[in-house]
């Protein structure tokens, strides 16, 4: 048996908090969905102005980051994506009732090698939703310090 972190309420809430504030510096409207290891939502934060329909993709992208360990817009990256036309995934994007998300905004929370959650990023374009993300990622880093390695970066594969 092997203990593995989990991530809290707390850290998510830290997590939402810095993608919010680096989509007020940008000026642009988001919805954060911060989800557990098995794609659960721990916290969706709509920001005033927001697409209504934030909330829904925001956890798709979250729930497909966590579940499948890669940044949501690897899927769809030329030439090899997965769910690419032709490619061995094409199609996967209508699994789990249409909650896979095969386009950016969703990045695995990885924590001294284990994914442990999801963030999903909803509102901006890809490059928008994508500093947001790395924002909420970067603030988990620099909570933990030493005592913990964060991946701080956009494409991220397991």
């Amino acid at each position: 048996m092997r203990s593995t972190f989990k991530l809290e309420r707390a850290e998510a809430r830290l997590m939402a908090a810095a993608a919010i504030a680096k989509a007020d510096e940008i000026k642009v409207f988001e919805t954060v969905c911060i989800a557990d290891d098995g794609g659960h939502p721990l916290l969706i934060e709509r920001m005033d102005g927001a697409r209504i329909t934030g909330p829904q993709i925001a956890w798709n992208k979250a729930f497909t980051a966590a579940g499948h360990k890669r940044s949501t817009h690897l899927f769809n990256q030329t030439p090899n994506g997965p769910a690419l036309p032709g490619n061995e995934a094409f199609g996967i994007q209508w699994s789990f009732e249409g909650r896979f998300a095969v386009f950016v905004g969703g990045f695995p929370i990885v924590v001294d090698g284990e994914v442990v959650g999801g963030i999903g990023l909803s509102g901006g374009n890809g490059e928008q939703d994508t500093a947001c993300g790395v924002a909420a990622l970067k603030a988990l880093q620099e909570h933990f310090g030493s005592k913990h390695r964060v991946l701080v970066q956009a494409d991220i594969k397991l």
